[in-house]
């Protein structure tokens, strides 16, 4: 199901910033980002503490994440607005973390930090201030959300489903293993999941980092074969690119099955006895 209020503009961020009913988290690729300027009131969220479980790769657990929302001063009627760098890159995998958890008071700063720079949104250094809040996460998971490695290695062949690898072209082809700004390291084989089709994460945005008009959208992925008629499975290195991705074809487009595989190629390439593709998508 479409949620229509899934975007908010930088114009309706600065009529909020001093509302207390709407908290503000920051969270960026660099975790350092947030302490050369944010939000006045925003909270920063580290990804790679704050959101991972700290012993095994997995999302952070329930108690966790509802005590790190509540120290941000969040309630059960406050509306959460995540943004950061990367056109959003992690802003969207948080987002994606919260629906999962049963979260639906959320929304997505269109655009981004580099939006928020751009328009001239007041920044500062000073660190939130909120009283604690109370907000109680529901105790039961949308696991219509995620996608979990069996799931995607049974439906491999398969007809009804749609795969979506959101990398670059050459992590596709397998020629990379990561963006080309990174290390080049993670899983032990390059390639994509046979079947899936390339629609990098990156074409759905616009020069100024927002979301590409929803026309376009459909577009974009129709000409692909992605048109909602089937389940989507959106999957990327570590998953937060396909939560980018994620969001434009279930909160954008209202693609009612689409999940993310959250495992994605780092888990996926390390797999033994699992096939894997190089080169252009095959024909299907």
């Amino acid at each position: 199901m479409s949620v229509p209020t899934a975007l908010v503009t930088t114009a309706w961020a600065r009529e909020h910033l001093d509302d207390p009913k709407v908290r503000f988290l920051e969270v960026d690729v660099d975790t350092d980002a947030y302490d050369t300027g944010h939000l006045p009131g925003a909270t920063g969220i580290n990804w790679r503490r704050q959101l991972t479980d700290a012993v095994m790769r997995d999302l952070v657990g329930r108690d966790e994440l509802q005590s790190l929302l509540r120290t941000a001063g969040i309630d059960d009627d406050s509306t959460v607005v995540l943004y950061g760098d990367n056109h959003n890159w992690f802003a969207a995998w948080a987002y994606w973390q919260l629906r999962y958890q049963g979260i639906d008071n959320v929304r997505l700063l269109d655009g981004g930090r580099a939006k928020v720079e751009a328009d001239g949104l007041p920044l500062t250094t000073d660190a939130a201030a909120h009283d604690a809040g109370s907000i109680t996460l529901p105790t039961e998971t949308r696991e219509e959300l995620r996608a979990y490695r069996q799931e995607v290695i049974d439906g491999i062949g398969g007809s009804g489903r749609d795969l979506v690898d959101v990398r670059s072209p050459e992590e596709f082809r397998g020629e990379l293993s990561a963006p080309a700004h990174l290390p080049q390291e993670a899983a032990q084989r390059k390639g994509h999941i046979p079947g899936a089709v390339n629609v990098p994460w990156s074409t759905a945005v616009a020069e100024d980092g927002t979301f590409k008009p929803i026309e376009q959208l459909r577009e974009l992925y129709g000409a692909r074969g992605v048109s909602g008629e089937d389940e989507v499975v959106a999957y990327c290195r570590i998953g937060e690119r396909s939560s980018h991705t994620w969001f434009v074809l279930h909160e954008l487009l209202g693609y009612a099955n689409v999940r993310n595989y959250d495992g994605s190629w780092t888990e996926y390439g390390s797999l033994v006895g699992v096939p894997i593709e190089t080169g252009e998508a095959s024909s299907n």
